[in-house]
């Protein structure tokens, strides 16, 4: 198995509790905090991280002209309720 690439050792300040609850994981799993803190990073951004990227993805592209009216997207669905009624 090929070893990952990493980066440049990072500093970073924690909250001491949050510190303290990284730290107990670490040791519950017998593993070092760095990993716990890579894991709940991957995890992040997998979830919230994606959302943020996602969302200004989607700002990029209406300011660019590409998205579509709300108005005309409501007229739309009425439409297709209208049509499914009758």
């Amino acid at each position: 198995m090929s070893k990952q690439q990493l980066s440049d050792p990072i500093t970073l300040r924690l909250p001491l509790e949050l510190l303290a609850e990284i730290e107990a994981v670490a040791d519950a799993c017998e593993r070092s905090r760095s990993w716990v803190m890579v894991r709940a990073l991957k995890a992040y951004m997998a979830e919230e991280g994606r959302e943020i990227r996602e969302m200004a993805e989607a700002r990029k592209a209406v300011a660019n002209g590409q998205g579509t009216d709300a108005e005309e997207v409501l007229a739309e669905l009425d439409a297709i309720i209208k049509g499914a009624a009758a």
